[in-house]
This record gives C-alpha cells, sequence and structure tokens, in this order.
C-alpha cells in the first residue's frame, strides 16, 4: 500500500497508528480479503478477477450482526425485512457455510417476540447459529436472564464459551453487562475478572500454532472512547493470545466496517443488516443515521464470510453488501 493511502486511512480519531486500519463504512460493493500470516491484503471486489483467486476454504461460517428486530424508524422501519434479505443471500452462496455467528443486538428491545421473529428469519438457512448478546439483548429488568434462558444453554457465567472447529478455536466473550450506551459518559465496555479468568484457562493448554477466533459484541480495541466505542479490560485479554500465529477478533456494535492489524491479531468490525451509524466523531452521538439517500439503504447492510484453509493459518474474510 502506497504512503499516501496509508496515512489517509489512518487520520481517523482515536485511530490505534501501530497497525493498519481499513474503514470502508459505505463501501457499495463487498470486498475480498486474504490474510497471509496476519496482515490483510484485498484480493478486489466481488465477482471481479481479482476476487475469483480467493481461495476455497475447508471451513466456512458467517458473521451477521446487529438485526435489531423491533426497530421501526428511519432509515430502515422494517429490519425483518432486510435480515430476512441477508438470510437469503446466505442460502444462495455457491459454498455453504458450516455454521452462523451472530454478534449481538438480536433484538432492539429485549422482547421475546422480537427474539421470535429473529429465530424465525434465520432458522431458514438451516444452519447451526452461535450467539453473542449485544447491549440491546441485555437491556431488560433482569439484567439478561431472559438472554440467557433462550440463548444460553451450554455456556459459562454470563453466556461465554468456546468451541473447536476443523482445527480452529472459537471463543466468544461477553461485554455487554457493565456497558451503558451514550456518548462522552458512556464509559468503555468490560470484559471482568471472572471471565478473564476463564479465557486464561481456556487457551492454557492449546499449541500456539491453533487459529483463534475471538467474538464479543462492543470492539476489543478503543476506536473512539467518546461514544464508548471499545473495551477497557481488552488488553488483558488479547495478552492471553499474543503467543498463537494467528488470532481473528470478529466484533458488531458500530454497524460499520473497521479492520485493524498488530502483529499476530487481526481486527473487524461488522455491518449491521438494520441499519448504518455514522463514522467515529462524524456526528454529536452514535445511533441510527437517519439521513440515508433514498434507495441506497441495502449499501449500508451485509455480511460476512469467513474461510479457512487447513494449514494456512489465517483466514480469507469476504464481506458484502445486501446490494443486488
Amino acid at each position: 500500500m502506497a504512503d499516501r493511502d496509508e496515512k489517509e486511512l489512518l487520520s481517523g480519531p482515536n485511530i490505534n497508528r501501530r497497525g493498519l486500519l481499513k474503514c470502508m463504512t459505505w463501501a457499495g460493493t463487498g470486498v475480498v480479503w486474504t490474510l497471509n500470516g496476519g496482515v490483510p491484503r484485498t484480493l478486489g471486489l466481488i465477482g471481479g478477477a481479482a476476487a475469483a483467486e480467493a481461495p476455497q476454504g475447508e471451513l466456512t461460517f458467517v458473521q451477521i450482526s446487529d438485526s435489531h428486530i423491533g426497530f421501526h424508524l428511519p432509515p430502515n422501519p422494517d429490519p425483518r425485512a432486510t435480515l430476512t434479505e441477508a438470510i437469503d443471500k446466505i442460502k444462495a452462496m455457491p459454498t455453504q457455510p458450516a455454521f452462523l455467528i451472530h454478534t449481538g443486538d438480536i433484538s432492539h428491545l429485549s422482547k421475546e417476540e422480537e427474539w421470535d421473529v429473529a429465530d424465525q428469519v434465520i432458522k431458514s438457512a438451516n444452519k447451526q447459529v452461535f450467539h453473542i448478546p449485544g447491549e440491546h439483548d441485555v437491556a431488560d429488568a433482569d439484567n439478561g436472564k431472559a438472554y440467557l434462558a433462550r440463548y444460553g444453554k451450554d455456556t459459562s457465567g454470563k453466556g461465554w464459551y468456546s468451541f473447536d472447529m476443523a482445527g480452529v478455536h472459537f471463543i466468544g466473550l461477553i461485554n455487554v453487562f457493565e456497558f451503558q450506551p451514550g456518548f462522552k459518559s458512556a464509559g468503555l465496555a468490560k470484559i471482568g475478572d471472572e471471565q478473564l479468568e476463564w479465557l486464561e484457562k481456556d487457551v492454557s493448554g492449546r499449541s500456539a500454532s491453533t487459529p483463534i477466533v475471538l467474538m464479543a459484541h462492543l470492539p476489543l480495541w478503543t476506536i473512539y472512547e467518546q461514544w464508548g466505542w471499545g473495551t477497557a479490560d481488552a488488553g488483558r485479554a488479547l495478552g492471553y493470545l499474543k503467543r498463537f500465529g494467528s488470532v481473528t477478533v470478529l466484533n458488531g456494535h458500530i454497524h460499520q466496517i473497521i479492520q485493524k492489524v498488530e502483529g499476530n491479531m487481526t481486527f473487524h468490525t461488522a455491518v449491521s443488516t438494520a441499519f448504518p451509524q455514522p463514522a467515529p466523531g462524524t456526528a454529536p452521538a452514535p445511533g441510527p443515521m437517519k439521513e440515508v439517500p433514498a434507495g441506497e439503504l441495502h449499501k449500508y447492510l451485509g455480511i460476512r464470510t469467513v474461510n479457512y484453509v487447513a494449514g494456512k493459518g489465517a483466514p480469507a474474510l469476504t464481506d458484502s453488501t445486501l446490494v443486488t
């Protein structure tokens, strides 16, 4: 990448200049990413000649995030419809994913009827789904008990878990229970001592060559502190993973794609299936972007596909929008 391009990509507020950060907040088409030795490079736009060179992985899964079923205001009064479009896009993939992950804010108001709608739509993909709660999923009066009763089976504590698939170790962390949405006074999210101690034990006996995928709702690095876009104790969690050769971190919450590399770790936030949020620091506060140009909502929404090839260690990522 040219020095000029790198400077442009690293010019945003509160962005860590130690790594490469790429923001694709309003990309109108998907971009295929491949990671080699932990460093991402683009293979080109989806459908282009370069993108056709992306490797076919032995393990493919899809990330969806921030469906916000129950939201009913501009720019999207019908998030069920756009979630359905996202699932239809997954069902049409020529290589079907092994499973789906949802990185939080399934619902908008932590209501059973909202989860019912989301589950009805998502189950049509006929795939196993691994869930992470967003702050909207645990905002009810019982502090997340309804969410955990529904989605927290076979998890520890307040919903954290891990599993292995095709030689990859997946870890689901929870960082929404002590987070208060807002700006300036919001503060950063927290993982907490109990969960961090569990994480240390979970990875302690694993080979450093094991690829790690770490999932959480809020970003595990500080993107914009004034809006609470970060996790205060993420450094301790990531410290337990520094010895691993490939660590991929997948987050939601901010409804836009921002990517960063630090050493062996790559960080990726995801777009929403419901609505976009403003880029960091470009609005008085975070929240739904109401002034989306007519007919352009689908350019802001999408899904992420991740391919792992055995022996390669690092994944290839494809981000695609709902534009047909």
